[in-house]
């Protein structure tokens, strides 16, 4: 069976007549807020992101992380808090992506948190470095359940691997990879389906093919091409790819660089899912990585209260009146298209 298609099926196989239903409130909601201009939000997120740790390993450019440049303080997911918040939701969520900031491996319990959504029948995510996929760490996440693993290699040669992946091993990266496909075969597990993830930047995008191949030879099941955010793109950077299809950015006739996607009001994301960083603050979606537009706090109500609170509302009438007025959805390169 082709491997994308049996990573839908079981994609499927988690839908239930109640998540379908909130699924159906949230869209037509959304639909209805932007030809009406008014938010008019309903039903519970289908998908929430939730942030295991914010201490990486690594020290790419352009990533909080590892620039170790946070203003808010790095911790670990407590497993309270976790569960309360996956009893709140299970019924209606449909998607859980254990990533946010940091190297989700370096959580001491993080497959036992894998674990605990995958009994709920939850499809699970999370991103990854693979730096520390050995051998029963990959046995130990082929048995969590977990449905999809993203592995970050953005080159196929030490090289230019760690041109952005600073501090990384590409041969711990491959090594890993072969250890999560051998642990699928031997436990005879169709999951977790295993993505390559290849951040295109200029420094790697004459690797495009390579890492089609090297993705082949071991195994894997899909290679996924990401566009670069950069911080400062105005006045250029050495990260933009000269290859534009894969560019966030157009370079202008002055010099300059602006982002290629129009800013249209509304914002999809904003009506299906959420950010939890590991202290429990919910933040609206990936792009506010210091949580400076928190909306909520998971320690101090139920994630029900700040979902529908005013503060939660209000921010979403501002996305339909204007993405421009909110200084973090001006590098966004996301529409309001549902799915996207």
């Amino acid at each position: 069976m082709n491997q994308n298609l049996a990573d839908g099926l079981n994609f499927l196989s988690k839908i239930t007549l109640k998540r379908s239903f909130n699924a159906l409130k949230i869209m037509s909601s959304f639909y209805l807020s932007q030809w009406t201009g008014k938010n008019l939000h309903k039903g519970n997120p289908m998908s929430i992101s939730f942030e295991p740790t914010t201490s990486c390993n690594l020290r790419c450019p352009e990533c909080p992380s590892g620039l170790r440049s946070f203003t808010r303080p790095t911790g670990m997911l407590q497993d309270d808090l976790f569960r309360k918040t996956i009893d709140e939701l299970a019924s209606t969520l449909l998607y859980l992506i254990f990533y946010f900031q940091g190297e989700p491996y370096l959580h001491p319990q993080f497959l036992e948190l894998v674990k605990y959504a995958s009994k709920k029948k939850i499809y699970t995510a999370t991103s990854t470095n693979a730096h520390y996929l050995k051998d029963q760490m990959a046995r130990k996440t082929v048995e969590s359940g977990l449905d999809r693993l993203i592995i970050s290699i953005d080159g196929t040669t030490q090289e230019t691997y760690e041109s952005y992946r600073v501090g990384g091993n590409l041969e711990k990266v491959i090594e890993g990879t072969k250890n999560i496909v051998k642990w699928k075969k031997k436990l005879n597990s169709k999951t977790p389906h295993v993505v390559f993830q290849f951040l295109v930047v200029k420094p790697n995008e004459h690797q495009i093919e390579e890492v089609y191949k090297l993705a082949d030879e071991l195994g894997v099941n899909e290679v996924g091409l990401k566009t670069a955010q950069i911080y400062d793109y105005e006045n250029g950077s050495p990260l933009i790819p000269t290859i534009e299809k894969y560019s966030r950015y157009k370079k202008l006739k002055n010099g300059t660089f602006q982002i290629k996607n129009k800013l249209i009001s509304g914002c999809w994301k904003m009506w299906h899912s959420c950010v939890i960083t590991w202290d429990g603050k919910v933040v609206p979606c990936c792009f506010d990585k210091d949580a400076e537009f928190k909306l909520g706090d998971m320690q101090e109500s139920s994630f029900r209260q700040l979902w529908q609170s005013d503060k939660y509302n209000h921010f979403r009438s501002l996305l339909l009146k204007s993405r421009k007025e909110i200084e973090m959805c001006k590098n966004c390169s996301e529409g309001t298209k549902v799915w996207a």
